[in-house]
């Protein structure tokens, strides 16, 4: 397993880009999903809470179902903000969102188990890989925003163990509508009353991660809600990361039925996963601060799709004077999607440009502008589609790019 296990495409390209800036190259990191903190920096009620419980001696292992002060705090802020009813004894904390999705798939899926989710989507493979999971890439269409629709997913179910669905989206920034999303569990429901006593169910992994960070009418819908039915085979995946800036700060949920859910609590336990007992004190204080968390989620929404906007209409700009390039309206998350078709090309070099790894090689070089291909995320090479992270860079950077952008693509024949 381990010598077949394929490295982080992101990872890679933000490698080659931390060494070109060490280099002294000033290039736009579009790439990965995190924050600079002098750009988005994580709330100062957090940050002050996590200070306290150091000073308080919170230093020792946490209990291995999380501390009950967060488990009860997000009982509410879960009630209160998705109108999702889970008791406390339900949810599981770990450090960060990473190990609750490895041990669902370690508690679900037996090897040669079918796994379904859309492409382009964000480490399913690698979780396929990890647990020998027979993986079925449901491919999507811009059309549809790159978000999976139920006559996609239709006949893909049958035999199925898990389902794997996340909203908003890492990497396309799209979101379910509520009526797509409620047909998609009307088929895992359908599915689920097919099988027979003593047959695996068809369970839903439902990540999201980024549900706090939705813009204008867009509103984060979740399966549970939509159908209350859903329930029993749905596990939800969250956490602290994403929504406040605090992707270091390591602390992720999930929640869903408790057999389930007490499974995978044992399975992180063994792996010693745990987020560390300061911060989980700290963000159970953090989140009964109703005023506060909603003055920084204000603040928060608006400085990331003021950055997103921009780069947005930038390149809609760029596509109006007929440059081959175009993008998807940002509905949440901190991703646009963008499109730079430009294969085929030939650069001032006299070199063809065959892929979109190699495109995004020409744009590092050229517009000194990274970006992560969708092939990263299950998509062919051939595909022109790109995940543009705004998370790291100021929006002067992001201002400063187009123009960088467009001096790149003039050069090409």
């Amino acid at each position: 397993m381990a010598d077949s296990l394929v490295g982080s495409e992101i990872i890679k390209i933000a490698a080659e880009v931390s060494e070109l800036k060490k280099q002294g190259e000033a290039i736009s990191n579009l790439t990965i999903g995190d924050f600079d903190p002098s750009q988005f920096p994580i709330p100062e009620d957090l940050r002050d809470q996590i200070n306290l419980a150091y000073k308080k001696g919170f230093t020792n292992y946490p209990p291995n179902d999380g501390v009950a002060l967060l488990r009860e705090a997000l009982h509410e802020f879960t009630l209160e903000r998705h109108q999702l009813d889970y008791p406390a004894a339900d949810y599981i904390i770990s450090g960060g969102s990473r190990p609750l999705i490895y041990s669902c798939f370690l508690t679900l899926i037996d090897k040669g188990d079918k796994v379904v989710f859309p492409i382009p989507s964000w480490n399913n493979n690698h979780y396929c890989h990890f647990t020998g999971a027979e993986m079925v890439m449901v491919p999507t269409t811009v059309e549809n925003n790159f978000m999976p629709t139920a006559s996609e997913l239709e006949g893909t179910l049958s035999g199925a163990v898990l389902l794997a669905l996340c909203s908003p989206l890492n990497p396309t920034g799209t979101m379910f509508s509520a009526e797509e999303l409620a047909k998609i569990c009307d088929l895992v429901l359908a599915e689920n009353a097919k099988r027979k006593e003593g047959e695996k169910p068809l369970y839903l992994m439902y990540d999201q991660i980024y549900s706090l960070l939705t813009f204008g009418n867009h509103k984060h819908v979740n399966p549970v809600t939509l159908r209350p039915a859903m329930r029993p085979y749905t596990i939800f995946i969250d956490g602290a990361s994403k929504g406040f800036a605090s992707t270091g700060v390591r602390v992720g949920w999930g929640f869903g039925p408790a057999k389930i859910i007490a499974k995978m609590r044992s399975i992180i336990s063994h792996m010693g996963a745990w987020a560390p007992t300061p911060e989980q004190n700290a963000v159970a204080a953090f989140l009964r601060e109703t005023e506060q968390v909603d003055q920084f989620l204000g603040d928060f929404r608006f400085k990331v799709q003021r950055s997103l906007d921009t780069l947005y209409k930038g390149i809609k700009s760029l596509k109006e004077q007929g440059y081959p390039v175009d993008a998807i309206a940002p509905m949440g998350a901190i991703y646009l999607t963008v499109k730079i078709d430009i294969q085929g090309r030939t650069t001032g070099d006299g070199e063809v440009i065959q892929n979109s790894m190699e495109v995004n090689s020409y744009l590092i070089k050229k517009a000194k502008l990274a970006l992560v291909p969708f092939s990263a995320f299950g998509n062919e090479p051939s595909s022109a589609w790109f995940r543009a992270s705004i998370g790291g860079c100021s929006l002067q950077d992001i201002e400063q790019l187009l123009p960088r952008l467009k001096a790149a693509l003039d050069k090409l024949v």
